[in-house]
């Protein structure tokens, strides 16, 4: 399937500089040789639509016999999406979810009211050299899905929707742009592009959602005038019609947005909720640790540990 960008009005020279209503420089983090740089939640913008968490996990380079190992923790009210450019890892739940995701593919693991998950590198890849690019996400549940039973999903690469036109190569990852659905269940209205852009390609923003944003991690782009590079991420005004245009090495961005949520919500540590009741009913379960009794379990075939409450 294909767009005609020319039909989208908007170019880079045709859309003000206002139309960038934030610019969030991610801050990085750094989690022993492994970089995390976040971008949301930000001190001036909590969530693009219903995206309340946005970090770019490396690049890393792993020797041999070294790898990721995110031990057991919790989450509430939110679904969370793992998708690599390079790499892999290894998802065990509480659903009894157990698969390895490798680039281009779709992790989508809804927490509902309460999961546990660890990611971890195969064991196959700590055989020798390997390295790690990727994106991980959380988007925040409507208040009417906030109990839902956890549920895990997995779509290959090749199930997802892709995009081609005009220098432009998009794949659909969650939701629906461009007259094209992902096939992931979800339950508000979300868009999440992976793009690729050749050299002075012309990309227009969906127009169909009332929030959108972009995130660079490869190349540059630029609009009005101004160019961005790597590293950052836009959110535009709601209502105009966007179009950025890949510098001349081109651009790799996550395009990302949807509809906002009814309320704020509130977030400290794994947990999402549109409460503070239902933040500190998370916290008591999990310090607690009834494994299997309440909201939350182990993941199986990896019970052995856990991260504690901070």
């Amino acid at each position: 399937m294909s767009w005609n960008p020319a039909l989208t009005p908007g170019c880079p020279d045709a859309v003000g500089a206002d139309a960038i209503e934030t610019l969030i420089i991610p801050r990085a983090r750094d989690l022993g040789g492994f970089e995390v740089r976040r971008a949301l939640p930000a001190p001036k913008r909590q969530m693009v639509g219903p995206f309340i968490f946005f970090d770019q996990m490396g690049p890393a380079e792993f020797l041999t016999d070294q790898g990721i190992d995110v031990r057991p923790h919790p989450h509430i009210g939110l679904g969370t999406v793992t998708y690599l450019y390079r790499g892999s890892f290894q998802h065990r739940d509480s659903t009894g979810a157990d698969q390895i995701i490798t680039p281009g593919a779709l992790n989508w693991m809804v927490a509902g009211r309460g999961v546990t998950h660890s990611e971890r590198s195969p064991e196959a890849v700590r055989a020798g050299p390997s390295s790690l690019l990727g994106i991980q996400t959380w988007i925040a549940l409507p208040e009417d899905h906030e109990d839902d039973a956890p549920s895990f999903e997995h779509h290959a690469a090749a199930a997802l929707p892709e995009i081609r036109d005009q220098g432009i190569t998009a794949r659909l990852i969650l939701g629906n742009a461009y007259g094209e659905r992902a096939p992931a269940t979800m339950h508000s209205e979300t868009f999440y592009l992976d793009v690729a852009l050749e050299a002075r390609a012309r990309f227009p923003l969906p127009d169909n959602h009332e929030d959108r944003g972009l995130y660079i991690t490869e190349g540059s782009v630029s609009v009005a005038g101004q160019e961005y590079q790597a590293g950052q991420m836009m959110v535009f005004r709601p209502g105009d019609r966007i179009t950025v245009q890949a510098g001349d090495r081109g651009a790799r961005l996550m395009a990302l947005g949807g509809a906002t949520l009814n309320g704020p919500r509130h977030i400290w540590w794994n947990f999402v909720a549109s409460s503070r009741e239902r933040i500190e009913e998370a916290k008591r379960e999990w310090r607690e640790g009834r494994w299997g009794q309440g909201l939350f379990d182990l993941p199986v075939g990896d019970r052995d540990d856990h991260i504690p409450l901070p």
